[in-house]
């Protein structure tokens, strides 16, 4: 059984069916139009698949599964937008989905990077941060700020810290707060945070696929 989460930048997929069942990254602008999966969620998932699940159901499910808590909150931070599950004493308490405040988002910061060739591992956390209300529209900040005499990567960190205080706003600021998406590789978006902050990687959405096709316990 072949499982994805159509993302905007990047597609993830599991075949369940495989002897050792494994997560795999595919670029979206790599997908060939006949592709066909049995399950999928994401931006594209309807497109390509027989199944389709609405992405914070998945996020929900993969959540249940791998946090062992009974109050806690998730946030996934995507290509182009922002989402979070919470509960409390083990039921869905909130929800929310945000592609405005989170337009964008970390397509912007991945390019970003690769503009001005920024290693996100070694930069450290700025003091200041702007304020901006999506990753596009930030952008002009950070070139205003390198016009005014600012360092590139100090305007690009700068940016980075804003987007990471705005989705934490968006998800209610938990004193805790679980992420998920592929800015879980970024440590300079992570440690960007207040409080404490658990990264569960960028398959969670996948995880809730597994669980809702009662197929778990083939990838552990």
């Amino acid at each position: 059984m072949l499982l994805a989460d159509f993302g905007t930048t990047y597609a993830k997929f599991i075949d369940l069916a495989a002897p050792h069942p494994a997560p795999y990254l595919e670029p979206s602008k790599n997908l060939s139009h006949e592709l066909r999966v049995d399950m999928a969620t994401g931006h594209n998932g309807k497109r390509f698949s027989n199944r389709y699940i609405n992405e914070l159901t998945a996020l929900a499910r993969g959540g249940e599964h791998l946090i062992k808590e009974e109050n806690f909150t998730l946030l996934d931070c995507g290509s182009r937008d922002i989402k979070f599950v919470r509960y409390e004493k083990g039921r869905l308490a909130d929800m929310g989905w945000n592609a405005e405040c989170g337009a964008s988002m970390g397509f912007t910061i991945e390019l970003l990077g690769r503009y001005y060739n920024i290693d996100y591992e070694q930069l450290p956390v700025p003091e200041q941060s702007f304020s901006v209300t999506c990753g596009v529209l930030g952008m002009s900040q950070i070139f205003d700020e390198i016009t005014a005499g600012c360092g590139e990567e100090t305007a690009v960190a700068r940016f980075v810290k804003s987007i990471a205080i705005n989705a934490y706003r968006f998800a209610g600021e938990p004193e805790r707060i679980y992420l998920s998406g592929g800015l879980c590789d970024n440590q300079l978006f992570v440690k960007s945070f207040p409080g404490d902050v658990i990264s569960l990687g960028r398959f969670v959405l996948l995880k809730g696929l597994a669980v809702i096709a009662n197929k778990e316990n083939e990838w552990p």
